[in-house]
Formats: structure tokens, C-alpha cells, sequence
């Protein structure tokens, strides 16, 4: 770090409150790390979910184990609610975005009695779904920024969103496979929009509140970086995304990405060291991410056919009474798999359950290919190891950035049926030989380099992304520190 970045950051001290689930805290440890980097303090407020998750409680265990330097808080639970009976079937039938949303609402003060116990506090980061600790930092007269940790591009689309239906004679859910266009992206289909948008629940009113809401910040960090999504952050930074209103300024900072290793070696690494350069195809589909037993089966054909090495990470089927949070029993892979599959493909194949280290794979020498759900933290791990992406997108934002990575970026390829009952076997035996073996997949695997070198570029001291935040850091610096928040 520079002298002046010293000054900048000196006696510096940020919050990052990443709300719930393991997509939002996993990139926001990795912000902490770059606030350290560059002499600033920083706590991480973390809630403890209504709904237990062992996915998110092992990512914390995680966190604090890797991360020494980080301050973890955990916030008291609220106040017990008052609960109607006469409500609760209702309540039952809730979106679980909208009960997130209502948690997070009810956390607001033991946010604002944690801040107020801090001898100073320079500003307050915020996941997207914390919306309403706006209103904490606004009481305290606390700088308050967002850490979106998907891409330009799909914060382009969501902050369009509240005019977008505001504006619109038609219903969301009815705009079917209708093309929609929006400043900074290519067009696409309604239908990739998430299903909490255009599923026509209750869902809807919850996002556009988040969108709306945000641009009232005073800035916005991207986990993306200038030359990845250049459309996208030309867009929102020439203020074409909120029709009407004013953008705050956004800083692509990005990729930032866990850098792996650290624990004991997985056995599925030991396998990678056994196989040739850039051989295997990576399968995984994110902490929440599960096929039916019929998919699983689809899948394992295809694999088998393709005749390529495969390293797949299979989770259990949810049950028809899974609830969001529920724990995943072990799959058992003689009865979800093809008899004698295991058997038949145990020299070029791999099968793990329900979890891998993900980073320490995609960046394995034997590595070649990803197949992937589209999540942004796994799609940014993909292209910091610059592998092509096959792109099989399940829930969330995931269609929309299986847009960008196709259609736009061109570093992954659709596997056709993601939105159908089935992905067929010939279709995971197609794409799997296509991208290992054909001239197209070669053309693929070449724009893959090239995105990782232009990531590496981005982060180095001078790149776009470091200098982004260093700018952020002097406009921070141009704030009053709060002392005493009482």
C-alpha cells in the first residue's frame, strides 16, 4: 500500500452487515480482506437466520478460522414478534424472500444498538437485501454503501426495474418469453428475468423496494471489473439505469474471490493429481443448488457417453415439504445414480457428495471445463481460472447472468433445456465433448484465458478495480468519522 492510501485509510473503521445465506457473506469476507489490505478496520455484523442452515454456519465457521484479522460480531435476536394464529397459514405461504426481508427489517435495532457501541464508525457496506439498515445509518448520520455481489449487468436490469413496472400495462407474469431491452445488456427474454419477479407472488414488492431504495446510497461496490462487463458499467455509470433519478457512484472492484486452500486436502483433489492437463469437466451447482432423482440420472448418462473425465459434486433431491434453510441429507449415490455407474466410469470419473472445495478445483491444473448454476461467485471463480463455462442456470439471477456470459462476455455456452422439465442426457453428452474436443470449445477455452488475464490486470496496483477503490476510499475520506454514536 502507497503512503497516501496509508493516510487515507488511517484509524479508519468500516461495518459489513451481509445479511443471510452463504452467496452474500462469502464475497463480503473477501471485501473485508481488501478494506485490511489497505489499513482500514473492519467488522462484519453478522445475523443468526431464523432458519438454521448448516451451509451458512459452516461458511461462517469458515470465515473466522481463515480470516483472523476480521472482526465478527454476531447481533442479538430481535424482540419476539407477537405471532396471530389466525395468520399463520398465511405466514406459511410466504415467499422466502419476503420473510428475509421481514427478519432483516426486525434487526434494525440490534444493529443500531451495536453501531451506537462503537467508539467510531467511517461508514456502514450493506448487502442489497438489507435495504432497511438504510434507516439505521440515516438516524446515526452513517455513510452507507452497497457491496452488490453480482455483475454490472444485472444491477443495470434491477435498478431499471421499479421504473420498469411502475411504467408497464402489463404484469410481470405476463410478459411471458417476450424480448425486453435495457440501457447496458443485450436483449433478452422476460422469461430470464427470476421467477421472483415474474412469477406474479409476493415476492415482486420486495425487490422492487430493494431497487429502489438503493440508489439513495451514497455509492455502490460491483464484484465485477471494467473489461469483463464493459457495456454494463458504462451504463450505470453514464446514469442511464434509473430512469428519472440520480445513480450514486458505482466502483467495480472485483473479482474478488476466495483464494482456497487452507485446510486439509479433499480427496477429490488427490484424484485431480492423478489426471491429465486440462482434462476434466467440473460440475457443481452452487450451496443451493439440487436436481430431481430423474435429472440426476439424465446427467450421469451423458457423462457416461461423452466418454470425457468428469469430476461432479451430486447433493440429495429436496423433498416435496423442503423448506429454504432445510439441511440436505447425504445423497445416496447407488440408488440416485445408473446401476454399475460408479463402477463403469471409476477410471475417469469422480463422485463427490454434497460438497467440494470449489476454488481449489476450478484452479487445478487438470481442471478444463465448468459446468455451473450461473451464480455470480461461482461464474467470477470460473473466469479467475479461466475455464469456459457451460451454463445451466436454476434459480435467482442465475438466467440473467447466463445471458451476459453468453451472449455478451462470450466465455460460456447455454446447455439447452435449463428451463424445461429435463436437461436430456444428449444434451450434457453434447456440450461436455463440444467444449473438450471440438474447434468451437478451443475458441471458447481461448477467450477464457484471456478474461483471467484481464482479471488478474484489474486487481493489480494501478488496475482498474484497485483504483476504483482507492477512489472510493477518498471519497469516504471526504466524510466526517463518527465518534460516539449515542
Amino acid at each position: 500500500m502507497r503512503e497516501e492510501e496509508v493516510k487515507l485509510a488511517m484509524k479508519k473503521t468500516v461495518v459489513l452487515y451481509p445479511g443471510v445465506g452463504v452467496g452474500h457473506l462469502v464475497p463480503m469476507v473477501e471485501l473485508a480482506k481488501v478494506f485490511l489490505k489497505h489499513g482500514v478496520a473492519v467488522i462484519v455484523a453478522l445475523v443468526d437466520p431464523e432458519t438454521k442452515s448448516t451451509d451458512f454456519s459452516d461458511a461462517v465457521a469458515r470465515a473466522k478460522t481463515s480470516n483472523p484479522s476480521v472482526d465478527f460480531h454476531v447481533l442479538p435476536p430481535p424482540p419476539p414478534a407477537h405471532v396471530d394464529s389466525s395468520n399463520s397459514q398465511v405466514a406459511s405461504m410466504e415467499h422466502h424472500l419476503t420473510k428475509i426481508s421481514q427478519f432483516l427489517t426486525t434487526m434494525n435495532a440490534p444493529l443500531r444498538d451495536f453501531l451506537r457501541s462503537l467508539p467510531s464508525v467511517d461508514a456502514l457496506i450493506l448487502d442489497m437485501f438489507c435495504v432497511d439498515a438504510q434507516d439505521v445509518a440515516a438516524e446515526l448520520k452513517l455513510p452507507v454503501y452497497y457491496f452488490f455481489a453480482s455483475g454490472a449487468a444485472a444491477l443495470a436490469i434491477f435498478l431499471n426495474l421499479p421504473s420498469m413496472v411502475a411504467g408497464s400495462t402489463a404484469k410481470m407474469n405476463e410478459l411471458g418469453d417476450s424480448v425486453i431491452t435495457f440501457p447496458g445488456v443485450p436483449p433478452f427474454k422476460a422469461s430470464d428475468l427470476p421467477n421472483e419477479v415474474t412469477g406474479g407472488g409476493g415476492a415482486l414488492p420486495v425487490i422492487i423496494g430493494m431497487f429502489d431504495r438503493m440508489p439513495r446510497a451514497d455509492g455502490i461496490l460491483i464484484n465485477s471489473f471494467d473489461s469483463l462487463e464493459p457495456r454494463a458499467v458504462r451504463a450505470l455509470r453514464d446514469g442511464l439505469c434509473v430512469p428519472g433519478g440520480a445513480t450514486p457512484p458505482v466502483y467495480c472492484i472485483g473479482p474478488l474471490v476466495s483464494a482456497g486452500g487452507g485446510g486439509k486436502e479433499h480427496e477429490c483433489t488427490t484424484w485431480l493429481d492423478a489426471q491429465p492437463d486440462k482434462s476434466v469437466v467440473f460440475l457443481s451447482f452452487g450451496s443451493l443448488g439440487t436436481f430431481s432423482a430423474k435429472q440426476l440420472l439424465e446427467i450421469a448418462v451423458g457423462l457416461e457417453k461423452s466418454g470425457e473425465r468428469f469430476l461432479w459434486v451430486v447433493r440429495s433431491p429436496r423433498s416435496p415439504d423442503f423448506k429454504y434453510g432445510d439441511p440436505l441429507p447425504e445423497p445416496d449415490l447407488d440408488a440416485l445414480l445408473p446401476d454399475g455407474f460408479l463402477e463403469r466410469t471409476k477410471n475417469r470419473g469422480f463422485v463427490v457428495k454434497s460438497w467440494a472445495p470449489q476454488v481449489e478445483v476450478l484452479r487445478h491444473r487438470a481442471t478444463g471445463a465448468f459446468v455451473t448454476h450461473c451464480g455470480w461467485n461461482s461464474a467470477l471463480e470460473g473466469v479467475t481460472a479461466g475455464l469456459p463455462l457451460l451454463c445451466w442456470p436454476l434459480y435467482a439471477e442465475q438466467r440473467v447472468n447466463k445471458v451476459h456470459i453468453v451472449e455478451e462476455m462470450k466465455l460460456g455456452v447455454e446447455i439447452r433445456g435449463y428451463n424445461q422439465e429435463l436437461v436430456k442426457a444428449q444434451e450434457v453428452e453434447e456440450k461436455v465433448r463440444w467444449v473438450m474436443a471440438s474447434d468451437g470449445g478451443k475458441a471458447l477455452r481461448d477467450r477464457a484465458a484471456a478474461a483471467k488475464e484481464g482479471a488478474a490486470e484489474a486487481l493489480k496496483e494501478g488496475g482498474s478495480s484497485y483504483s476504483a477503490f482507492v477512489q472510493f476510499l477518498q471519497n469516504l475520506d471526504t466524510a466526517t468519522p463518527l465518534a460516539g454514536l449515542m
